[in-house]
């Protein structure tokens, strides 16, 4: 069922930045008087799944999950239509406009998805604002992963800055940015009431974006492990109650929450006996036999513990805030590309196809989640069409832009085998992407 929600994410996800996107082409070729043949969701090779015609135009949905698009007529583009194009250019042929006319039209799809995906990020914003747990507020420090015990971090460590700027914000992704985007060189902790400085190795560079470790933390934060409740169950028929607070598994101190968990680990159907303090005041032992290494307990979360800040946000300064952090994931965007082209960080190591994209969404529906990876999948969507490869929005602009300024029209032949050798990129593209999720999920 987590895989259905997961894969109907990002089903509904694409259908709307893809029909937004087709949507961007279709108005100003309309408003041109250009001929749209055809508007669909999704590739339909053969056959569709459904298709009605309302004008000159057919609409429907395709059965090949890979995009979708809008044959405009007089234009060399997937469909590659021939016959058409040997035919005299008529009036409301895209080839018969000015190229002014036929840039707007091929910038249409992406302006709508960078238009889209600020708007997205400004709503959620809006919406849902900002929660965060300011560092200074961590009192107990982080617990450091496998990943962040190996870069030189400490359980307990408190970190302070990376490289000069001041750590602000508890989220150890910002650390990860900072070293893979922006090469940080170094972390500052306090450590035992000391400031120390950790140099970063360069080959975290490599190792924090391959796809192995995208889901594994640096750090995470520390906490006391205080029962919230006691359900039915091993710890309830121990005698175990609410409030109670666990600081040691099987004579291991457990000071924080953390340590129980990764200790549990050992001793999922064992007997344990847990060491817990109650009323303050009182140390006491409770021996019990868990069950598929459950105890039937609840813990107090993070905030129980600490401060939280939240900011919320008007319309306007959450669309000019959205902007910015759109503007911001984009510039991120173009810095991994040039780390992966400084070899620093390896495409295939980095780059996933569907699976990976829908692994993002998570196994639970989340409205905040779900429009957030849709702005960011907008945003990219964008970018990519960008790019100069022939079959892409953004080869299409390439060619328009020399026409304009040179004054001199590419061929119809020459576009024609441009945008086979364009597509032919393309679908490489999106094989060895997804390739390389099927590679992980059955080799790795």
């Amino acid at each position: 069922m987590a895989y259905v929600v997961m894969i109907g994410q990002l089903i509904l996800s694409l259908s709307i930045l893809i029909v937004l996107h087709e949507m961007g082409h279709f108005i100003p070729a309309k408003l041109f008087g250009t001929r749209v043949e055809k508007f669909y969701l999704f590739f339909d090779p053969y056959f569709s799944l459904f298709k009605f015609k309302k004008g000159e135009t057919e609409y429907g949905i395709g059965w090949l999950p890979l995009g979708g698009y809008v044959k405009i007529s007089g234009m060399i583009d997937e469909s590659m239509d021939r016959e058409q194009m040997k035919q005299p250019p008529q009036p409301w042929e895209f080839r018969s406009k000015k190229a002014w006319q036929r840039l707007i039209i091929m910038l249409g799809g992406v302006t709508v998805n960078f238009v889209l995906g600020f708007f997205l990020y400004g709503m959620v914003l809006w919406g849902y604002g900002t929660q965060y747990l300011p560092a200074e507020n961590a009192t107990y420090g982080i617990y450091a992963d496998s990943l962040g015990l190996e870069m030189g971090l400490q359980h307990g460590d408190k970190v302070l800055k990376i490289d000069n700027t001041k750590f602000t914000k508890f989220n150890d992704k910002e650390l990860l940015r900072e070293i893979v985007l922006n090469d940080a060189k170094n972390i500052v902790v306090e450590r035992n009431g000391n400031n120390v400085n950790i140099p970063i190795d360069p080959k975290f560079i490599g190792l924090l974006s391959s796809s192995s470790t995208k889901d594994k933390n640096l750090f995470g934060i520390q906490f006391p492990f205080i029962l919230e409740a006691v359900q039915d169950g091993p710890a309830k028929e121990a005698g175990l109650k609410a409030e109670d607070k666990v600081i040691g598994l099987n004579g291991q101190p457990t000071p924080y929450y953390v340590n129980f968990r990764k200790g549990m680990k050992d001793y999922k159907s064992g007997p344990i006996d847990l060491q817990v303090v109650r009323n303050k005041r009182d140390t006491l032992s409770f021996a019990m036999t868990p069950n598929e290494g459950l105890i039937g307990v609840q813990a107090y979360a993070a905030d129980k513990f600490f401060e939280f800040k939240k900011e919320e946000y008007g319309f306007g300064e959450a669309m000019v805030l959205g902007t910015k952090k759109g503007a911001g994931f984009l510039g991120d965007q173009i810095k991994a590309f040039g780390q992966m082209f400084k070899g620093k960080i390896k495409a295939s190591e980095s780059l996933g196809g569907f699976g990976t994209i829908g692994k993002m969404f998570g196994k639970v529906w989340d409205w905040q989640r779900f429009w957030t990876m849709t702005a960011i999948l907008s945003l990219i969507l964008a970018f990519m069409n960008l790019l100069p490869i022939p079959a892409l929005d953004g080869g299409h602009v390439m060619f328009l832009l020399w026409e304009i300024v040179t004054g001199r029209k590419p061929s119809d032949k020459f576009m024609e085998y441009a945008t086979i050798a364009g597509f032919v990129i393309v679908i490489g593209l999106v094989l060895f992407a997804n390739g390389m999720d099927i590679f992980r999920a059955f080799f790795q």
